[in-house]
């Protein structure tokens, strides 16, 4: 069982692969879930539209797309994020590249858990867990 981190088309950010990693780790465990194969791809725009299109039937930018294999208690997934638009997201909620990286990691980790966005309900119980996942992570100083 392993979590991977790429880069297609794009430089690699500057994140700490096995802090990330076990970062991750901790917060499944939080959820009661075991971590499987997990695949990070950081990408372009172009790359998530094509992405998206592809295997969603959807027409737009988006800054991740979670594919989710898990089974029983084992989150296992391929998780595509557009390392543009989060650096679009950043500077649209004047909020800093790294930690909304870092947000938007843990998010695709978190759906693995079973937390949905769809609803209003339902994003504000997704945000609540983002921010505790990010405490989580200050706590760990990575």
């Amino acid at each position: 069982m392993a979590i991977t981190f790429e880069a297609e088309n794009i430089d690699f950010p500057k994140i700490k692969k096995r802090e990330t990693a076990n970062w991750i780790k901790s917060v499944t465990k939080s959820y009661g879930k075991q971590t499987g194969d997990i695949s990070y791809l950081f990408c372009t725009d172009e790359k998530i539209l094509e992405v998206n299109r592809q295997y969603l039937q959807h027409d737009f930018y988006t800054d991740i797309i979670t594919f989710d294999y898990s089974e029983g208690n084992r989150i296992s997934g391929d998780i595509f994020i557009s390392l543009d638009t989060v650096l679009s997201n950043s500077i649209q909620y004047d909020t800093d590249f790294e930690e909304e990286l870092y947000r938007v990691i843990i998010h695709g980790v978190l759906h693995l858990c079973g937390i949905n966005d769809k609803s209003e309900a339902e994003s504000k119980q997704m945000k609540e867990a983002e921010e505790r996942a990010l405490s989580l992570r200050k706590e760990k100083g990575n």
